[in-house]
């Protein structure tokens, strides 16, 4: 396993994903990422499946999320005082309050269009989709995890115990640190993921920690939801 090699891009906006054969934007990577990463596979050895897990207090959004523009609408423009950083590779992800502290890897579309996952041997391994938005800059910087492996729980096990305030601090090649913190921490049917709220465009810098979670269905070997957090840019102290 080897980090990825440090970005050459350097602009502050938000990189369009590749483009597909059938001409369609940035959904289409959504979707990708949706059936790859979020859907990420636990084949467990166990006919009990995994021990219960620490998940967020309401299963689903209590009020209508609001749909953020996609990346076919005009670029939107920067919110007055929102703090961004510059592009920069992260390297280690740590969350004080589950004691998160481990190491990035960077994830890219395989040839059939799929997001490719951590490997299941390293527990305490975070991913990043290195063609996306990095950790800090403009935009939606997405993390993923494994909740649990072969070998038990996995470095984002805790992360539906996350509650709004709760910081996530992100090591960037650069030498900055950017933190976050977490506005919410909701559930999801992988069957109904809101992708637009979750991958669209904003005007700010944003973080998606996603993993899965929810009831563990023994036939599939797979877990039935996915736990997003929510999380802003602070600025820097």
């Amino acid at each position: 396993m080897r980090d990825p090699a440090p970005p050459t891009d350097t602009s502050e906006q938000q990189p369009e994903p590749r483009r597909t054969s059938a001409g369609k934007l940035m959904l289409i990577a959504a979707t990708a990422v949706l059936l790859g990463v979020l859907m990420i596979k636990h084949d467990l050895s166990t006919d009990s499946g995994p021990p219960p897990q620490p998940m967020p207090a309401a299963a689903q959004p209590s009020t209508p999320a609001p749909v953020v523009p996609s990346a076919s609408s005009a670029s939107p423009s920067p919110e007055q005082g929102s703090p961004v950083m510059k592009r920069s590779q992260p390297l280690r992800i740590k969350i004080p309050r589950i004691k998160v502290d481990a190491p990035f890897i960077g994830l890219s579309l395989d040839a059939s269009g799929v997001l490719q996952v951590p490997p299941p041997a390293d527990r305490n391994l975070a991913g990043w989709y290195q063609d996306g938005i990095t950790p800090g800059a403009r935009g939606n910087a997405i993390v993923l995890g494994h909740v649990d492996t072969m070998m038990g729980p996995a470095v984002f096990w805790g992360l539906g115990s996350l509650k709004p305030g709760d910081t996530v601090e992100i090591e960037r090649f650069d030498g900055s640190v950017a933190k976050f913190a977490v506005d919410s921490v909701e559930a999801f049917p992988k069957d109904d993921f809101p992708d637009e709220r979750v991958y669209g465009k904003t005007t700010d810098a944003q973080l998606r920690l996603i993993t899965c979670g929810g009831v563990y269905d023994k036939k599939s070997k797979d877990y039935k939801d996915n736990v997003v957090v929510f999380a802003h840019l602070l600025p820097p102290t």
